[in-house]
C-alpha cells in the first residue's frame, strides 16, 4: 500500500489509546496516510474517565510543529486539544510557517467522562484568534453551544449555531449531532454556499470514546488526498459509523471504537 498523504496532528495524548493523538494516528494510518504529531498534553485516563492532565510547555509544542514540518511538509493539519491561550497562540504562530490551507480544528473541550480539558480564557482565544485560521471546524453540540452561546434543541438551532461560527471566520462547519437522544443522528455541514445534512441511524452503544477525534482525523485524511470538503465529511462519517458498529467492547466505561475497520489484510498475513 502506497502512502497517500502526510498529516500533522496537534493534540493531546490519551493513555488508554481510544481518543486524542492515539486515535488520530490509528485513523490516519488505517486510511492510508502518514501521521506526524505535536503533543499538547499527556493525560492519564481510561474508559471510565480522566485521572490527570500534564500540559506540555507551549514553546515545546511550537518546536514539535516547526521541526517536524521543516523536514516532512504536511498536506493537512488536524488540531485537537489546546489547553491554554499560550498554547493556542504558539500553534497559530507555528502554522503560519506551514504552507497548507487545509487546517481542521476539532475544538476539544470536555472528555467523554465529563472532565474539562480547556479553560475559559483559552476558549475565548480560540474564538478570537484560531477559528478564522481554519478551513473546517468540527464541534459537537455542547462545544458549539459554548462557542456560540446558542442553546441547541433542534436542527434549526444547529444551523443557526453553524452560521454563527461562519461569522467568526470559519470557512466550513460540520456540527455533529451525536449528543441528541434520538433514533437518527443528524450532522450539519455548512459554508457560505452549501448546507448539507448527513442523516444516519444511531448505533446504541456506550463504546464511543474518541469518535470526535477520529471523525476530524478521517475528514482531514480524505481532504489531504484531494477529496472535496463535503465528500470528505461524508466519507469520514461513514468510517466512524463502521468503527462504532464493529467496536471491540473493551473497558468498563465508554470503550474505544474499531479504528482498523478499513484495513483488509493480504492473504499471506492472515
Amino acid at each position: 500500500m502506497k502512502l497517500k498523504s502526510k498529516i500533522l496532528i496537534i493534540a493531546g495524548s490519551d493513555s488508554s489509546g481510544g481518543a486524542g493523538i492515539q486515535a488520530d494516528i490509528k485513523t490516519i494510518t488505517s486510511l492510508g496516510s502518514y501521521a506526524m504529531t505535536a503533543i499538547t498534553a499527556i493525560t492519564s485516563q481510561n474508559t471510565t474517565g480522566v485521572k490527570s492532565v500534564l500540559p506540555i510547555h507551549h514553546k515545546e509544542i511550537e518546536k514539535q510543529i516547526l521541526f517536524s514540518s521543516k523536514d516532512i511538509a504536511p498536506d493537512a493539519i488536524k488540531i485537537g486539544m489546546l489547553h491554554s491561550s499560550k498554547v493556542i497562540l504558539s500553534v497559530i504562530k507555528a502554522i503560519k510557517n506551514i504552507k497548507t490551507k487545509k487546517i481542521i480544528l476539532d475544538p476539544v473541550m470536555v472528555a467523554k467522562g465529563g472532565a474539562k480539558l480547556i479553560n475559559q480564557k483559552a476558549i475565548q482565544t480560540l474564538k478570537d484568534k484560531l477559528i478564522e485560521k481554519t478551513f473546517l471546524i468540527t464541534p459537537n453540540i455542547p462545544e458549539a453551544e459554548e462557542l456560540t452561546k446558542i442553546k441547541i434543541k433542534n436542527i434549526d438551532d444547529m444551523i443557526c449555531s453553524a452560521n454563527k461560527l461562519l461569522e467568526m471566520g470559519a470557512k466550513n462547519v460540520l456540527l455533529k449531532g451525536g449528543h441528541k437522544n434520538s433514533k437518527y443522528i443528524k450532522d450539519v455541514f455548512l459554508n457560505k454556499k452549501n448546507t448539507k445534512i448527513f442523516k444516519n441511524k444511531k448505533i446504541n452503544t456506550r463504546n464511543t470514546h474518541g469518535t470526535g477525534c477520529t471523525l476530524s482525523s478521517a475528514i482531514t485524511t480524505f481532504l489531504s488526498c484531494g477529496k472535496p470538503i463535503i465528500k470528505s465529511c461524508e466519507l469520514g462519517i461513514k468510517y466512524v459509523n463502521h468503527a462504532i458498529g464493529s467496536g471491540p467492547r473493551y473497558g468498563k466505561g465508554h470503550g474505544p471504537i474499531n479504528h482498523i475497520n478499513s484495513i483488509e489484510l493480504k492473504k499471506e498475513f492472515k
